[in-house]
């Protein structure tokens, strides 16, 4: 089950995410980190993946979503793949635009001029009727796969770990960012990731400016929850009471396992 998502275009994201994220240091999306000391730690990683497949895909194999293709009816046209990238904000074009430049006899390739055609729109102009099996096509390809991994984590997965790094939060907390960026996106509106998180300064100072972690991160939570709330298709804030929320109240800042959580009234378990 793909959740619509009020995800900004993601060259809005890599625009504005230094303007966008207020008082802290200014992030370039994508760059390593010195070392993995938080959710960018393997195993971290891998719980966070399954977190948000259980939300995004109702299922903790999230390796099997390569090839996932659909019109949710979002007004994003085609979302796809192991982050849902969409057609219609400019996302999946890049991530296309990737592949062929790193194999350009590619099942997709055809389709970039469509892909440029409906950016910023929700039309299949040019994509229907074959596009969805050429996606699912080239999800057989470990190329493929490659891109899509490496285009998740230098558009959310490294600023939304950097930005929790420099905001001196933990795991929990750096997984709290990225699943905010996955599904607002970091655009201008007062929906997305960095708003959401200037709401939260507002109530509360984050570790780096010398307040304390639980606080900051139950304002972040809460400021999340009203911006999911100001669309009808995210009334159901589970992934953050009955999931985020329940491990904050257990104190597992760290995302220890062996983790439960419920997503949307289904029961999840990690060892």
């Amino acid at each position: 089950m793909h959740t619509p998502r009020l995800r900004s275009s993601r060259r809005t994201f890599l625009a504005l995410i230094g303007a966008s994220l207020v008082a802290g240091p200014t992030l370039a999306a994508g760059s390593a980190s010195a070392a993995p000391t938080g959710l960018d730690d393997a195993a971290k990683k891998e719980i966070a993946m399954k977190l948000v497949s259980s939300a995004e895909n109702s299922s903790l194999d999230w390796r099997a979503q390569y090839g996932y293709i659909e019109d949710i009816g979002d007004g994003r046209g085609y979302t796809a793949g192991i982050i849902g990238f969409c057609s219609g904000t400019g996302d999946m074009l890049d991530l296309v635009e990737l592949y062929t430049r790193r194999k350009p006899d590619n099942a997709l390739a055809g389709y970039l001029p469509a892909l440029r055609g409906v950016d910023g729109t929700d039309s299949h102009e040019g994509l229907d009727p074959g596009y969805p099996d050429a996606w699912r096509q080239a999800s057989q390809d470990q190329a493929f796969e490659q891109a899509q991994d490496d285009e998740r984590d230098r558009v959310y997965f490294n600023p939304a770990v950097q930005q929790g790094k420099a905001d001196g939060i933990g795991t929990l907390g750096q997984f709290a960012y990225y699943d905010a960026v996955v599904m607002h996106g970091n655009g201008g509106d007062s929906t997305s990731f960095g708003s959401i998180r200037g709401l939260a300064l507002e109530r509360a100072r984050p570790p780096a400016q010398g307040g304390d972690e639980v606080t900051y991160l139950d304002a972040f939570l809460d400021a999340r929850v009203w911006a999911m709330k100001q669309e009808a298709a995210h009334e159901d804030t589970s992934r953050v009471d009955t999931a985020q929320r329940v491990f904050l109240r257990n104190g597992n800042l760290n995302l220890d396992p062996p983790l439960d959580w419920q997503v949307y009234g289904d029961s999840f378990h990690i060892d």
